[in-house]
């Protein structure tokens, strides 16, 4: 099984209104991230294996760095008013 010697540029994308954030690999969709554990296996799943998806280069973090997920950091609950 031959190895790849180029890696895509892999980018995440800023955070969409639910929190969640887009991961392509030269331009093409690869999923959907709520964290950066959803990052490492979306690219392990595209066979791109990233050991440190926060720090390696070949990752980039557009719109917040890996630990910006807002509005998946802490759910939020909804109380109606009763009688």
């Amino acid at each position: 099984m031959p190895h790849r010697t180029e890696h895509p540029h892999v980018v995440v994308h800023p955070p969409a209104l639910d929190g969640s954030r887009r991961v392509t690999a030269d331009g093409e969709t690869l999923g959907t991230a709520g964290h950066e554990d959803d990052v490492a296996e979306i690219l392990r799943l595209a066979d791109l294996y990233v050991t440190d998806v926060a720090h390696d280069d070949l990752v980039e973090w557009q719109g917040g760095g890996p630990d910006d997920w807002p509005g998946l950091s802490a759910p939020h609950e909804r109380h109606g008013t009763g009688p």
